[in-house]
């Protein structure tokens, strides 16, 4: 009897939805990143932060930051400082496009999206916690 209790305890939670979330939120932010070195003059993430005054340099920064967190929420270890890096970018996107652009009903979207990641991270806290 004493050998059973040596063994582990198995996980009685799936693995499967934590991937699926953690690869659509991958995905999803690996673009939006990449898509942001495109130079194109109509391009709408050029236009974008030309009219944030930040210069093009912040949006290959910021590129680089999304697509990096991006590639760290697949890392199983590294995924809950992935998902706060790109909850900390979209709350500063949702504060940029609702106070130096003035458009509160555009921020809604950036801002619903740092709320989403905010539980995910949450969620996630809270199961590494348990463990």
């Amino acid at each position: 009897m004493a050998d059973l209790e040596l063994l582990p305890e198995p996980e009685s939670r799936s693995q499967v939805p934590d991937w699926a979330i953690r690869v659509s939120v991958a995905i999803l932010y690996f673009l939006i990143g990449v898509g942001k070195f495109s130079s194109s003059p109509g391009s709408h993430w050029v236009t974008l932060f030309e009219q944030i005054h930040a210069g093009q340099w912040f949006r290959y920064f910021t590129g680089m930051v999304e697509s990096s967190a991006a590639l760290l929420v697949l890392i199983p270890r590294a995924a809950i400082f992935g998902l706060l890096l790109l909850a900390c970018t979209m709350l500063g996107a949702s504060l940029i496009v609702a106070f130096l652009l003035h458009q509160p009903g555009e921020a809604a979207f950036p801002g619903l999206l740092f709320l989403v990641l905010a539980v995910i991270c949450w969620k996630r806290r809270s199961h590494e916690i348990k463990r």
